[in-house]
């Protein structure tokens, strides 16, 4: 299980997974983007963000159907969701990798990610949740974050957990 972010072991700060043994079981209490994985019904549900942005679209271009991509935002503290500008970017990333049309939303997230693909480490860093993590001492998982196509890791959801299906 992980433990709560700033306290010592795996958390939902991405610094404390890069440690991990490959093929670690893991359980991460992400309020929002936990809730909305086990709330898809689609045939095909994946995990995907700047750092495998390529790999993810190389993996759902090739089932060969349309593919809804969702930035999943954050919650507040109220339970409200609130729309989260650092999923942009790596929704866009995704978005940017796949063949076929988009949609007016689809362009727009990839827009937001071709916008700031020379510069994603200030784009994260200079949103409000970024700047808030940098206050917070936590300017390195931003960094972290904002690596591109750095993982070749596909993350698949199967029976409610992720599991790796490429990299």
């Amino acid at each position: 299980m992980a433990v709560r972010h700033g306290e010592s072991g795996p958390s939902l700060s991405p610094r404390t997974l890069t440690a991990l043994v490959p093929g670690t079981s893991l359980v991460l209490p992400s309020p929002n983007g936990a809730a909305l994985s086990l709330a898809c019904t689609t045939p095909v549900t994946v995990a995907g963000c700047l750092r495998n942005a390529s790999s993810v679209a190389g993996h759902l271009g090739s089932l060969g159907s349309d593919v809804c991509v969702i930035a999943a935002g954050e919650r507040w503290p109220d339970g409200a969701t609130r729309f989260a500008v650092e999923d942009l970017p790596g929704a866009g990333a995704v978005i940017h990798a796949l063949p076929g049309e988009r949609t007016p939303e689809a362009a727009a997230a990839e827009a937001a990610f071709v916008a700031g693909r020379d510069r994603p480490a200030s784009v994260l860093a200079d949103c409000a949740s970024g700047r808030e993590l940098c206050e917070r001492g936590f300017s390195d998982d931003v960094a972290l974050a904002a690596e591109l196509d750095v993982s070749a890791c596909v993350p698949r959801l199967v029976a409610g957990a992720y599991v790796r299906v490429a990299g």
